[in-house]
């Protein structure tokens, strides 16, 4: 039966991203059944076999040893930054952003990243009929996280349309930054949170393909050569991978990088604090209504027929429900700290579910996050237009990791 109940929850998850589409008849079904059954297939792999496992391991092991050698650089600036026994939110995620960027800039100025990109994203462009750069950005939010791919992708999203930067921006909201995997892995299990990684990717595109889907001409599905916070005016007039552009010097184009990196992470941490202060006004406002009432409360409750959904038991979905409203107004490490001690303890349904739902940077201050990235990166037309569907980013945060928790939850019991 409650096998069921998860099928259902998986068809109730797309039929109301379907209701709430913004062009329902220009969905393209077929590349959304291609992407579900593919999103299927790796579940089933990285849950069964222990290959499947390690393959995305090394990967995610690659981008932490990067985020490692950034403590260094950070550790020598500010020591008592890093030297502690847990870093803060700005130090551990977004102090990377100033060796992450240049490094990927400079693939980009030596030619590997473009290369690399343009045949990995035709591949997935072809398998999943999305747009390349949408296949591309995928791809580097896997492993690098939005904020990080946003950086490195700056010029092709300053050349993309509004609409095609909302679907980048709906997508931004459900993924992780590599450096934050390994924090995860010490209290949830490993095991699902790598799993998580590139089932929410492959939701995002379901979900964003549904909610607003794009047309894009051949003469629009371009790559643009990347790069990360260094764009200087001429070069926002470069053509597609493979085309010859006049180069400036290299450690002029570095200097560059890293101030863009810098200003990009300033402009973050200022979205990021007024969000979260915003959610903390809200609770200290219905705490004068009610002692009792909150906002994760009330989102504990409305959240509550999509806990049942993943196939749980009534007891055990109102505790699932109580831990998404949590996560949507805090975020995933304080439901991860409170439930580090007994999560062993849980069903392996609800054990895999949970792990997978919290694996995931969706939630209310990310929101602030991806904002303040386009608002440092596109003109104020585009982010007035990202900033007016800030409900659909919400939507398609939600909906992915209840995608990715269902889907997950079909294979474990």
């Amino acid at each position: 039966m409650y096998l069921l109940v998860n099928i259902l929850g998986i068809l109730v998850f797309l039929g109301i991203a379907f209701l709430f589409s913004k062009d329902k008849k220009n969905i393209k079904w077929r590349s959304v059944i291609t992407v579900l059954i593919l999103n299927m297939v790796i579940a089933y792999c990285l849950t069964q076999f222990a290959w499947g496992r390690a393959a995305v391991q090394a990967a995610a092991n690659f981008f932490a040893v990067l985020v490692q050698v950034a403590y260094q650089g950070i550790a020598f600036a500010l020591p008592s930054w890093v030297h502690m026994k847990q870093m803060d939110f700005v130090t551990s995620a977004l102090m990377p952003i100033l060796l992450i960027v240049p490094v990927f800039d400079i693939l980009t100025y030596i030619g590997i990243l473009p290369f690399i990109i343009k045949w990995v994203g035709k591949g997935l462009a072809y398998i999943t009929g999305q747009p390349k750069f949408e296949s591309f950005f995928a791809v580097e939010m896997m492993f690098l996280g939005n904020t990080e791919a946003l950086a490195v992708s700056t010029l092709q999203i300053k050349r993309i349309s509004a609409q095609r930067n909302v679907v980048i921006a709906m997508m931004s909201m459900s993924c992780v930054t590599a450096s934050i995997l390994g924090a995860y892995t010490q209290m949830v299990p490993g095991q699902f949170v790598l799993t998580a990684v590139p089932l929410n990717i492959l939701n995002a595109v379901i979900i964003s393909s549904i909610l607003m889907p794009t047309n894009v001409s051949p003469e629009e599905d371009t790559i643009a050569k990347m790069g990360g916070s260094n764009n200087n005016e001429e070069n926002k007039e470069a053509a597609e991978i493979g085309e010859k552009v006049e180069r400036e010097p290299f450690f002029s184009f570095l200097g560059d990088s890293i101030l863009g990196a810098g200003k990009l992470i300033l402009i973050i941490v200022a979205n990021v604090i007024a969000f979260v202060a915003l959610a903390a006004l809200i609770d200290k406002v219905l705490g004068l209504i009610n002692p009792s009432l909150s906002l994760e409360h009330i989102l504990g409750i409305i959240m509550f027929p999509f806990a049942w959904l993943m196939g749980s038991d009534v007891h055990t979905a109102f505790q699932f429900a109580q831990y998404m409203g949590t996560k949507l107004v805090t975020n995933e490490f304080v439901v991860m700290g409170g439930v580090s001690s007994k999560i062993n303890t849980f069903a392996p349904h609800f054990r895999a579910q949970l792990t997978v739902f919290l694996t995931s940077f969706a939630n209310l201050s990310t929101v602030g996050m991806i904002i303040g990235a386009f608002k440092g990166i596109v003109d104020k037309k585009s982010n007035d237009i990202i900033s007016k569907n800030v409900g659909y980013l919400v939507l398609s945060g939600i909906l992915v990791s209840l995608m990715s928790a269902g889907i997950v939850g079909l294979f474990v019991w």
